[in-house]
């Protein structure tokens, strides 16, 4: 199985995510034994941030680490395991609600679009918006 970074490369749909992660310097965490869960915003995802915004945390790295990293739980926490929980806590430090109702999951306000693609350090579940930590949010 590949690892996180590769399957999300190889997935062809989280460009931007792969893009992100390499700028932030992440690329060694995400491909460390882990194991991590990662909610992973689609191309479509951060297409819809207001214009200008990826560009502008391309330049502020501190910043799109948070981002990312917000996105990045400890453990591997699979489909079964998630709609059990109503947070998860992440490396950003901060802590992402979790929200199952009728068989669908919330994450934050995104919506968990794809569950349990499994690799050999964790595991990914596709959201459809990026997820803004408060700390980020708020300025």
């Amino acid at each position: 199985m590949a690892d996180l970074v590769e399957t999300a490369v190889n997935a062809g749909n989280f460009n931007t995510l792969a893009k992100a992660v390499e700028a932030a310097e992440l690329v060694e965490i995400l491909k460390s034994p882990g194991p991590y869960t990662v909610f992973a915003p689609t191309d479509d995802a951060f297409a819809k941030l207001p214009a200008g915004t990826l560009d502008s945390l391309l330049q502020d790295i501190p910043k799109l680490k948070k981002i990312l990293m917000y996105h990045v739980a400890n453990g591997d926490v699979r489909s079964d395991d998630l709609i059990q929980i109503d947070h998860a806590e992440t490396l950003e430090g901060s802590i992402v609600a979790v929200d199952s109702a009728d068989g669908k999951v919330k994450v934050n306000d995104a919506n968990v679009v794809k569950t349990d693609i499994l690799t050999d350090n964790g595991v990914i579940h596709v959201i459809d918006a990026v997820l803004m930590p408060a700390i980020v949010a708020g300025h």
